[in-house]
């Protein structure tokens, strides 16, 4: 059932074909195969802008994770999504070009599970920035090389999905991070 004011998310099948919508909570207690994006912004010298999620988001509060990510709405395009989700995490803007397609599956805190085709974009972070602190409590910029390093030391300081994107398409991200 979906809450008033809730986000509805794309359900869809493993062809990456929309198959339905529901509510985000029920699609994430059900762990119901969904589209989502991730954002991977670089700064000049190539490193990664990290935000920290706010510890009252409903799941992996506290949590270091990539740019930003998030869902497109029904009828919204991904790519327009991932730029209306960028203004409303972090207030910026960015120039985002796809950079790569994932999927993973995992179980969540408070009985959640995140079950994603992800189109995963990338841009230069530049410009101002302004935090929406229900959603992010901190930033910083880390290098690939040094965030592969310590997501592997200190995974439990960082949310499923970077430690995701991080061992299976580092070599994309890397090269990404160039340019």
């Amino acid at each position: 059932m979906i809450e008033p004011g809730e986000d509805v998310l794309i359900l869809v099948s493993e062809a990456n074909r929309a198959s339905g919508s529901d509510g985000k909570l029920s699609v994430h207690q059900l762990g119901l195969l969904h589209r989502a994006f991730s954002i991977f912004l670089f700064d000049e010298q190539g490193r990664v802008l990290l935000q920290r999620r706010d510890f009252g988001k409903y799941h992996s509060g506290g949590l270091w994770a990539n740019t930003c990510c998030g869902h497109p709405r029904l009828g919204e395009r991904t790519l327009a999504a991932a730029n209306r989700r960028l203004g409303e995490e972090l207030g910026m803007r960015a120039r985002l070009r796809f950079g790569f397609q994932a999927r993973y599956r995992t179980s969540l805190d408070h009985g959640l599970t995140e079950n994603e085709l992800v189109y995963v974009y990338v841009g230069r972070a530049a410009g101002p920035m302004t935090l929406n602190p229900a959603e992010v409590c901190e930033i910083r910029f880390m290098a690939v090389s040094d965030l592969i390093t310590d997501t592997s030391s200190n995974p439990d300081a960082y949310a499923y999905w970077l430690r995701h994107y991080l061992a299976w398409h580092a070599d994309e991200l890397q090269r990404l991070s160039l340019g």
